[in-house]
């Protein structure tokens, strides 16, 4: 039995809310059933036809203020039966790819027909951690409360600014280097939005948050892009947790947000009269040295490319999560071997409309959103190749490259 092709037959997002941002207080789960609705009805597929939901989320702690199975709880508020089969995966920033791949893989086995892919985090609603022997009494002491968020980093590890700051060095990606991809990165995504290439009915949607009193704030565009930033503004923002080079202004913002994506058998896409936004071609995992998370999408752009006989000139237009602007530009020295024009080629193709440094980056959502950019604008542009890769903590990757007809 030959593998089935995947086509990508609907893809969606929220806009990405900023931390503290108008999106602050609505869970993670009932931005997930958003996203699920909106999927789903752009293509007339109702939630019983779907045979796997696989959902993404990196922020455990905000997702648990519901207690569990966010998945699950997902898909019944989207109105989902209760026949229907979902599971909930956490692999980082990765996590929407990784949901996306496993009904990839379930597709192309011939398993199933019909899977749905969702990433959905509110850093916003982060809580405060207390340690578990508070429940068991203390007779004295202070009480210490921990923030996950703070130093985005992993007990026992390096934060991630800092293992990203020292790596881009060691590549010769200096601090004025990330500064300029930064810039870049907002005045891509402004001239990009300017142009009505992020508007509702293509990646976004409309998000309604009801109020107590008046009527409901409507979002329409990502919170987060700043287009009044320069170069000078830039350059004056400290390093943070001890990062040699990584800032705020060259890091994305701890945003908010949820991706839906569709897939389907060729077969079952043909059966009904639905036309592909893409095709899936190849999606692979990887991992390396903790240490080397600002290298590993270039790494694994590498091997989902050899995986599909393909080279990076073949490729028509690249997206790699700007988790910080070191990953982009440490990824393009890692696929130009060196040679600054071959690099110049790439970064000219990588990220065309901005990345998460203007965009945003809710950590479990983020694959789906960089896939889906860039198969929208494939589209505009009549068709082509990209690949996609995005790290995550510890220094796990995930790649897809798609086709446009």
């Amino acid at each position: 039995m030959s593998a089935q092709e995947v086509w990508v037959v609907s893809a969606v997002r929220t806009p990405f809310g900023k931390f503290g941002g108008v999106l602050k207080d609505i869970p993670s789960i009932e931005l997930g059933a958003m996203v699920i609705r909106e999927v789903l009805q752009r293509v007339n597929v109702k939630g019983e036809e779907v045979e796997e939901t696989y959902y993404g989320t990196a922020v455990i702690g905000e997702a648990a203020l519901e207690t569990d199975v966010p998945a699950r709880q997902a898909t019944l508020k989207a109105g989902m039966p209760g026949e229907s089969i979902s599971i909930t995966l956490d692999r980082a920033c990765c996590s929407s790819l990784a949901a996306l791949r496993f009904g990839y893989r379930a597709i192309r086995a011939g398993e199933i027909d019909i899977a749905l892919a969702v990433g959905a985090d509110n850093m916003s609603r982060t809580p405060y951690v207390i340690p578990p022997d508070v429940r068991w009494g203390r007779r004295l002491g202070n009480i210490q409360i921990w923030d996950g968020l703070y130093e985005l980093g992993y007990k026992g590890f390096n934060p991630v600014s800092v293992d990203a700051g020292e790596v881009a060095l060691e590549y010769g990606v200096t601090r004025e280097d990330q500064d300029r991809w930064a810039y870049e990165s907002q005045m891509r995504y402004a001239k990009a939005f300017k142009e009505g290439k992020f508007k509702i009915g293509e990646e976004l949607m409309r998000v309604e948050i009801p109020q107590k009193k008046g009527p409901p704030i409507i979002l329409e565009k990502d919170e987060f892009p700043k287009p009044d930033t320069t170069l000078e503004k830039l350059a004056k923002l400290p390093t943070v947790y001890g990062s040699p080079t990584v800032t705020a202004g060259n890091a994305p913002g701890l945003d908010t947000g949820a991706t839906a994506i569709l897939i389907m058998s060729e077969r079952k896409a043909k059966e009904k009269g639905l036309q592909p936004l893409a095709k899936i071609i190849s999606m692979i995992p990887t991992a390396t040295n903790p240490r080397l998370i600002a290298a590993i999408p270039g790494f694994t752009i590498q091997k989902v490319l050899e995986k599909a006989h393909l080279s990076i000139d073949q490729v028509d237009l690249i997206e790699i999560n700007e988790a910080f602007a070191a990953m982009p530009l440490v990824s393009a020295k890692i696929l130009s071997e060196g040679d600054p024009g071959k690099m110049k080629m790439i970064l000219g193709k990588t990220n065309v409309n901005g990345g998460a440094i203007a965009i945003g980056h809710p950590v479990g959502a983020s694959g789906g959103r960089i896939l889906m950019t860039m198969i929208y604008e494939l589209r505009r542009r009549g068709g082509g190749l990209g690949v996609a890769s995005i790290c995550g903590g510890l220094a796990q990757g995930e790649g897809v490259i798609v086709q446009v007809e």
